[in-house]
């Protein structure tokens, strides 16, 4: 009974924390628009812009919807892939210290790029470690 009781009490806090990541998601997506109008050098200006932000004390967390909305764009520009929503979700979760389980083919790769972008804005330092050379390069 009490493992019954426990496993419905961490369901019930997962259901909360992805409702909340559900949130950031939709606050993500308002940027998309203005991000599309952006030109390449703008792109820049804006990562500078949330990097001084970032330094003068504003959270990460504040930070997090632009800064993966930015990303997001940037990713469709250089790479021609667009972040989809659950990798969105996925890189509240890398960002948070959470650990999120994806398939082969899901978007792993393209997934920790929004967190590696989010949490190089402080000016710390974010290694990124991968099983082969074909992702590396990416």
């Amino acid at each position: 009974m009490a493992r019954g009781l426990i496993d419905k009490a961490l369901r019930l806090g997962e259901s909360r924390q992805f409702k909340e990541y559900e949130k950031r998601v939709a606050e993500i997506n308002r940027f998309e628009p203005e991000m599309e109008l952006l030109e390449d050098h703008e792109i820049r200006e804006e990562a500078d812009e949330l990097r001084e932000r970032a330094r003068d004390g504003e959270s990460l967390d504040d930070l997090l919807p632009q800064a993966f909305a930015l990303c997001r764009e940037a990713g469709k520009r250089t790479l021609g892939q667009r972040h989809y929503d659950v990798q969105l979700i996925g890189g509240m979760v890398l960002h948070s210290g959470g650990i999120a389980e994806m398939k082969t083919g899901e978007g792993k790769t393209l997934t920790g790029t929004l967190a590696v972008f989010l949490n190089t804005l402080a000016g710390d330092s974010v290694h990124v470690v991968t099983v082969n050379d074909y992702l590396a390069r990416r």
